[in-house]
């Protein structure tokens, strides 16, 4: 399979104008648009670009079953906790290409990073609906309130910080695709740097959110809740996000199969079998230290009840399973096996990030939050918005495609 023939224009002239044609030039649909997708996700964007003017107009409990006995919900629980848990592999394969010179997956760093980066930006967007008081949403970054101390200040400042870093990890791209070489040229040298520094940011917020429900001790389920959520939250990041890495990357080399070279799809098989590898040992210390934590705090007694049942469903069946899965997978050679471990996996994640955010949260109460129809209405909202971003991105930008010939004529 060849890679179409792609032209690169300079998108720039001496008094400036040409750039912003450019740009209006590149909004113009490409592609097939009555696509199942399209008919699927576009009726669902605008319900909920209505659901969201009426969250604003009306406030928050117009549209959603919060109250002040559970002030966070699905947006909280799945948009911003799991969603950033499975934009994990931006961080990691950062680590590995830039750190640890693994050049093996340097053909989907791009993608990853994109992938992430939209990931914050839609589920930072995600607290701004959360919020009762949206302009409030500045007090948590200056500290205002509840002070410096408070790990919220520290969780923000790390989503706004990691948010640059990526920006400025994935700039490079930008700049070729406006053909600005000069801007590139700098751009690059400042990716090392910002690699490290969001590397940094990435393992601490992860960690962040899981510190977030320390204070929650007496609402969580005991088999849920431990001193060291914050330690499970990062390990669990690691292989929910090259799961979802694994899972996106098997349907992007589908969809936009024309856009890779020939040398990249023959190393995709490759690629997920590393992946795999690696997911299997970060599950594998994750469930090393659930079952440490569940010998330490004696809860024997809670395995015959329907919470305990659930919490093996999602322990045997959505961790201990997939992880001989991957390692199976992996000796084997197996692709489609190692697809559904990384399905598996990332079901497992969602379950995990749920049951301590919204099922195993406040479960004596005899009135439990169960979302409205708007609330996940709104989320599929994001989501879609996400993915059409992504791949209007995806189809006009160098992410799986070569960069242009002039990027390897300045090396």
């Amino acid at each position: 399979m060849k890679m179409s023939n792609i032209s690169y224009p300079i998108a720039r002239d001496n008094d400036g104008k040409s750039i912003w044609k450019f740009i209006l030039s590149e909004f113009k649909p490409k592609g097939k648009i009555l696509t199942p997708f399209n008919i699927i996700s576009v009726p669902i964007i605008l319900l909920g670009i209505v659901l969201i003017v009426i969250r604003f107009w009306k406030g928050i409990g117009s549209v959603t079953n919060l109250t002040q006995e559970v002030p966070w919900g699905l947006w909280i629980g799945f948009d911003v906790v799991t969603g950033v848990a499975f934009a994990g592999g931006a961080y990691v394969l950062t680590f590995i290409v830039y750190i640890l010179n693994n050049q093996k997956y340097h053909s989907i760093v791009r993608i990853t990073i994109l992938n992430g980066f939209l990931a914050y930006v839609f589920y930072a967007g995600a607290l701004l609906l959360d919020l009762g008081r949206p302009w409030n949403v500045i007090n948590p970054i200056i500290g205002n309130n509840f002070g410096t101390s408070s790990v919220l200040f520290l969780v923000a400042w790390h989503f706004l910080l990691y948010m640059l870093a990526q920006l400025i990890e994935f700039s490079p791209a930008i700049a070729e695709w406006l053909g600005a070489k000069r801007a590139r040229k700098i751009l690059s040298g400042m990716t090392i740097a910002a690699v490290i520094f969001g590397i940094t940011l990435s393992t601490l917020h992860q960690s962040g959110l899981g510190a977030l429900y320390l204070m929650a001790k007496d609402k969580i389920h005991p088999l849920w809740y431990s001193e060291f959520i914050p330690i499970l939250f990062l390990v669990s990041s690691i292989f929910a996000g090259l799961s979802m890495v694994i899972f996106e990357g098997s349907i992007s080399h589908k969809v936009f199969f024309n856009q890779i070279s020939e040398k990249n799809h023959h190393a995709q098989n490759g690629i997920i079998q590393g992946l795999s590898k690696i997911c299997a040992g970060a599950m594998f210390a994750y469930f090393f230290l659930q079952f440490l934590i569940f010998i330490h705090q004696k809860r024997w007694d809670l395995l015959n009840t329907p919470m305990g049942y659930w919490y093996l469903v999602e322990m045997i069946g959505f961790v201990l399973v997939p992880m001989l899965l991957f390692v199976y997978s992996y000796r084997r050679k197996n692709i489609l096996l190692i697809k559904v471990a990384a399905i598996l996996t990332m079901t497992g994640v969602i379950l995990n990030r749920l049951n301590v955010t919204v099922i195993g949260f406040q479960w004596e109460e005899a009135i439990r939050y169960i979302p409205s129809w708007m609330e996940v209405v709104i989320t599929l909202t994001v989501i879609f918005t996400e993915i059409w971003i992504f791949r209007w991105v995806i189809r006009r930008m160098p992410v799986l495609r070569e960069s242009p010939k002039w990027v390897e004529q300045e090396k």
